[in-house]
């Protein structure tokens, strides 16, 4: 692997994006020489454990600590761009006709400002390539690194970041890329859709799964005759359609049916989701457990018998992607229930899950209520869902897929095939 690849994320390490952490430890184990910058420490309580695996050391553009530490940064910055100006005045002032003309924006200036710094550091380090993890505010840092610098750059777009963003600045970066990757096909469609000559460098490369962390546990499960245990895992945000969950575990207990369901995440939405539980009168029924760590949340698939993901499509076209503990449910052997949107149908095909549509409390209930009813028929889910990861979304397989994508020595992309397939 000839190419020294700068990896940019938003925020790292975030406990939500586990998917971004596989990414860059299966990079890794695959022989790409990663570097890691990120824009900020997300300042999280709970880290991942798998965190300690990424050999990279993480430099963040944004000043970390005091007013001391923030001038320091800040005149870092003015040094690089002044060096930048020095060095490439006409590619330097040509960029800034750009901005004022098309991209008159304070997170714009944001980026541009943080991308001058980047841009200097990686040069110093010898990179080849710089590659976001995101296709908003990362994405637009990289993309001003190769302006700056010519350096090559990729990025990568999931779901938010596509559908948040300006469809004539996505076509811009497309343009400019050397490569897109989506993770789902969902994605790699409104990708295409905004790229039009360019469309042949978006390509659908699933993001992967531990399979070895998440997997069936060992040990016989007793047998229970209490509740059908569901579980839910995820930020409490709008889009995971956690009110869609609640409303259905009120149609089950207003039916006398015995159920019993933990949600894992912590988010905005926390009191308003206590309010309607109270409100439906399930308080007994449904345990809010908080944000846990990767162990934690693996033993949560342990304990339980169903898996739901309720997502929605929000107003202004956010939404799920493919969400990753959704693959980690499935990794475990838990048979699942989910809404058919975004992503998701590619996951949980006809013969690994049940799909509702989406927002529809009663339809969920109905599925939920079957998958009480028949043991079988849930035992035959789980057991195919797990075959389902480990055959087409193991953590290693994917980000070998895509690893010879980064080497310099290739001029076009090649279609992404095997466990990310194009």
């Amino acid at each position: 692997m000839s190419t020294t690849v700068t990896y940019l994320t938003k925020r790292f390490p975030r406990l939500s994006e586990t998917f971004i952490l596989d990414e860059i430890i299966g990079l890794e184990q695959a022989g790409v020489p990663l570097r890691l910058y990120a824009i900020a420490d997300p300042h999280e309580d709970l880290v991942q454990p798998d965190v300690a695996r990424v050999t990279s050391p993480v430099t963040y553009l944004r000043a970390e600590g005091g007013s001391r530490e923030r001038v320091r940064v800040a005149f870092a910055t003015l040094r690089a761009h002044a060096r930048l100006l020095r060095r490439r005045p006409r590619r330097y002032l040509g960029l800034l006709v750009y901005i004022a003309r098309e991209r008159r924006h304070v997170s714009t200036l944001v980026n541009f400002a943080q991308a001058g710094r980047l841009t200097v550091l990686i040069e110093a380090e010898g990179a080849r390539h710089v590659h976001a993890a995101f296709a908003h505010g990362p994405a637009s840092v990289a993309h001003f690194v190769h302006l700056l610098s010519d350096l090559p750059f990729s990025f990568s777009a999931h779901a938010k970041d596509i559908y948040v963003s300006s469809p004539d600045l996505l076509a811009r970066k497309i343009q400019d890329a050397s490569f897109v990757l989506t993770c789902s096909r969902s994605a790699h469609d409104a990708m295409v859709g905004v790229a039009d000559a360019d469309a042949a460098k978006v390509l659908l490369a699933h993001h992967g799964v531990n399979t070895e962390r998440f997997a069936p546990s060992e040990a016989t499960a007793p047998a229970h005759n209490g509740p059908m245990r569901i579980l839910a895992v995820g930020r409490l945000v709008p889009k995971k359609g956690y009110p869609v969950l609640l409303g259905a575990i009120g149609v089950l207990v207003n039916e006398g049916r015995d159920v019993d369901c933990s949600i894992v995440g912590a988010g905005p939405e926390r009191d308003e989701l206590a309010a309607l539980v109270a409100s439906l009168g399930i308080g007994d029924r449904v345990h809010f457990l908080g944000a846990l760590s990767a162990t934690g949340v693996a033993a949560s698939y342990h304990g339980a018998d169903v898996f739901v993901q309720a997502s929605v499509v929000m107003a202004n076209g956010d939404r799920d992607g493919i969400p990753n503990s959704l693959l980690e449910a499935m990794a475990s052997g838990l048979a699942v229930v989910a809404s058919n949107v975004a992503g998701i149908p590619e996951v949980v095909t006809a013969d690994a899950g049940l799909l509702v549509a989406p927002g529809d409390a009663e339809a969920l209930a109905r599925a939920l209520a079957r998958l009480q009813d028949e043991e079988g028929l849930r035992e035959g889910l789980g057991q195919a869902a797990r075959r389902h990861m480990v055959e087409s979304f193991d953590r290693r397989a994917c980000a070998s897929a895509i690893a010879p994508l980064f080497d310099a020595t290739r001029s076009v992309a090649a279609p992404v095939r095997g466990g990310a397939r194009s």
